[in-house]
């Protein structure tokens, strides 16, 4: 009898006794939430980003070691390539010193390429790096057949082009972060200079950190590169190897090209 009554009365009650904590605390949210409460508000401000000195000082009294702090960014390397005096004068002297400039790269497998062509062309054709098979000419395998042919459907005689590369030898899995601090990109804006082409086509979005342009940046917004001798026009892109296995991005280039040649220097 004295169960029954009990019973009664923890239904009169809602049946609470029978809930657990959650649904009771489940419970009071959302009576609040229903009444229009779903903010907190303090009348002490609260911190949210952690002050870095106290939370230092905070490891340090446990006896748990200090966060490192982060490293800095590394300068470039001062070495003959990024001073100036040391580069080559003339573009005639410019073969022999890429052949035989010790700082230039660390060797490898592949032979030193040079460049080919004449001052003052009417296109540069800048690459990254020779191809694996290159010895006595620069891009005279796949790759340099297919701006061979992207060449004469433009209608750009060969004898107007001057063919050269970031790099000197062909350099699998090359460490651009690296290059970039070892003062390649003087290098390459000196010989720029020394050639003074009144066009510069670019293949290889690895090239275009080491020319000052931001690599967050589309290559379609480097239009024109400051260099010693001047300001030269400037298409850029992606490297031979991907217009060679792309039709959309040769198409694309294409046209870029076409609009590139229409307008004037």
């Amino acid at each position: 009898m004295i169960a029954a009554q009990r019973q009664v009365k923890t239904r009169k009650m809602g049946g609470h006794a029978n809930r657990t904590p959650l649904e009771l605390v489940t419970g009071a949210l959302n009576w609040w939430r229903e009444a229009g409460v779903d903010l907190q508000f303090l009348d002490e401000t609260h911190p949210w980003i952690p002050d870095q000195k106290k939370t230092e000082d905070e490891l340090a009294s446990v006896g748990l070691p200090r966060t490192a702090a982060p490293s800095p960014e590394p300068a470039p390397q001062q070495n003959s390539l990024t001073q100036r005096e040391s580069l080559p004068e003339t573009l005639k002297d410019f073969a022999g010193w890429w052949l035989n400039e010790p700082a230039l790269d660390q060797g490898g497998a592949s032979p030193r390429v040079v460049p080919r062509g004449s001052a003052h062309p009417e296109l540069m054709v800048l690459v990254a790096e020779p191809e694996s098979d290159d010895r006595e000419q620069l891009l005279s395998g796949p790759l340099g057949s297919l701006l061979d042919a992207m060449l004469s459907a433009m209608g750009v005689q060969q004898e107007a082009v001057y063919f050269a590369s970031v790099l000197p030898r062909n350099t699998p899995l090359a460490d651009w972060n690296a290059i970039a601090l070892s003062g390649m990109g003087a290098v390459t804006l000196h010989h720029i200079s020394l050639v003074a082409p009144k066009r510069l086509a670019i293949f290889g979005r690895n090239i275009l950190p080491l020319l000052g342009h931001d690599p967050t940046q589309s290559p379609v917004s480097l239009q024109k590169i400051n260099h010693e001798g001047g300001m030269v026009p400037v298409i850029a892109g992606w490297d031979l190897a991907a217009l060679l296995a792309r039709t959309k991005a040769r198409s694309a280039f294409w046209q870029r090209w076409l609009e590139w040649t229409d307008s004037p220097l």
